[in-house]
């Protein structure tokens, strides 16, 4: 039962952040674009691909911590059902183009940040 309390705390903390960023990329990039959903789910590429390496590969944290920072932060964090929903709201108000390079950007953004993390962390992190 603590086990799901913390990954309840860690995934309540990742949506609060989401919000956040969102909201401060939304401000400062007032765009058809979701911007704050791209950066969300960039930056949780990332730090997940950091996490794998730090938690899962070298164990400097308990393997709890999967469960806290992976499962539950970055679980919430991210926001792939939110890209779904604005990738749809654009191509159903006409912005195919957004909309296809939203996808684009997403899909290749976030897997090179993740797999660039791991390369990273991997290197850095001995």
């Amino acid at each position: 039962m603590k086990y799901l309390i913390l990954i309840a705390l860690g995934g309540a903390g990742g949506a609060v952040s989401r919000h956040l960023l969102g909201s401060w990329a939304h401000d400062l990039w007032d765009t058809r674009f979701p911007i704050g959903t791209l950066l969300v789910n960039v930056i949780g590429s990332f730090a997940i691909g950091v996490l794998f390496v730090v938690i899962m590969e070298r164990a400097w944290l308990h393997p709890d911590w999967r469960g806290v920072l992976m499962v539950g932060f970055l679980g919430a964090f991210t926001t792939f059902s939110t890209f779904s929903l604005d990738t749809i709201q654009m191509i159903e108000s006409g912005a195919y183009w957004h909309a296809a390079g939203y996808i684009v950007a997403s899909f290749l953004t976030c897997v090179l940040a993740a797999g660039l993390a791991i390369y990273l962390a991997r290197a850095l992190l001995l």
